[in-house]
């Protein structure tokens, strides 16, 4: 025999409080001490409580769904910590999310979009978008859409982190270090677009704050130091192929770095591969700076890198997007601090 589901006033009066302070909580809105919150978190997990998103949706013409594009979370693990951080705000909020990946296609984006409308999603989180021109058709729909990482339109809102000031970090602390000759390896600006507001991209931002720090300590780049392409190959499993081929390049110079700083985790595991092969000891022989801390903590030697607030990008996307949905007031950006986390592969110059 099935039990009868629990309702909202079961909880409120197993909680001891109101059903409007439950809703609070549920939702994550409003002032509420830490004693009413869990007492409220127990008797849900009591009862197993779980909304009527079918009824709620009757009554506000929401479906309590949230559609998220992301580029490929099987390449890249920076989607997986979007992704997770999401969908966990989403849960706590009453809503379900449905991921779609474009894997740098617009029209396999356009297909995703015309989906979530179908389906009518109350909101769509893009990370990151392959074309302008499909967040604008969800605009024009009626439909928010908030842009994380990158912000390629004028009418959605988004939350980005402050690259230059993480990339400069990591040269601060190479030249602490004593390292002079520092190589950059990284994304091509001329490959990937630029936010429209700033008119600037993630790799404007992280190649300027390399010359820059280099400069302000007095050190002039060497051109052939500076390698650019892609991060890594949308078609392919993580393998590093674009680092390990900088890697090579570099080390092959008549005056080779003692550094490198790469800017993506993805890149650096690449970098450290070529190394390990050419049996050059990191950070003894060469430092190695990454970016992103997705999977740094777990290669040999640990990688020192800038860490991306994956959760924190995920979380604040998530409750722009609800704002968006109630009509709430929600600042058009918002820019986060990145911080960068010393671990083994890097030491004094050699």
């Amino acid at each position: 025999m099935v039990s009868k589901a629990a309702t909202l006033l079961e909880v409120a009066r197993l909680a001891g409080v109101s059903t409007a302070t439950v809703n609070r909580v549920l939702k994550q809105q409003g002032y509420i001490s830490d004693d009413a919150r869990q007492r409220v978190l127990a008797a849900v997990a009591a009862t197993n409580y779980r909304p009527n998103v079918v009824a709620r949706g009757l009554r506000t013409q929401h479906t309590y769904t949230i559609g998220l594009m992301l580029t490929a979370i099987t390449v890249n693990p920076l989607f997986v910590g979007v992704a997770h951080a999401v969908e966990a705000a989403a849960i706590a909020a009453g809503y379900r999310v449905v991921i779609f990946n474009h894997g740098g296609s617009p029209s396999h984006e356009r297909h995703g979009i015309e989906t979530f409308i179908a389906q009518r999603v109350d909101a769509v989180l893009f990370c990151t978008t392959a074309s302008p021109e499909n967040v604008e058709i969800l605009v024009e729909s009626g439909i928010p859409a908030i842009e994380i990482e990158r912000s390629l339109t004028e009418t959605a809102r988004s939350v980005r982190v402050d690259n230059y000031v993480g990339a400069r970090a990591a040269v601060d602390h190479l030249v602490s270090l004593g390292h002079r000759h520092i190589a950059f390896v990284g994304g091509d600006p001329a490959i990937y677009p630029r936010d429209l507001a700033r008119q600037r991209s993630v790799e404007d931002d992280r190649l300027a704050a390399y010359r820059d720090g280099m400069a302000a300590h007095g050190l002039q780049p060497m051109p052939e130091h500076v390698r650019l392409g892609t991060y890594y190959d949308l078609d392919a499993e993580i393998s590093g192929t674009e680092g390990q081929q900088h890697t090579n390049a570099l080390m092959a110079l008549p005056e080779p770095p003692t550094a490198i700083f790469a800017t993506c985790d993805i890149l650096a595991t690449g970098v450290l591969q070529s190394l390990y092969r050419m049996g050059k000891r990191v950070p003894q022989d060469v430092s190695v700076v990454g970016f992103d801390d997705t999977i740094a903590a777990y290669l040999a030697p640990e990688l020192t890198t800038v860490a991306q607030p994956m959760t924190a990008l995920g979380r604040h996307g998530f409750d722009m997007a609800l704002a968006a949905i109630e009509g709430r007031e929600v600042p058009n950006e918002i820019v986060l601090e990145t911080s960068l986390v010393i671990r083994n592969s890097t030491g004094p110059a050699p």
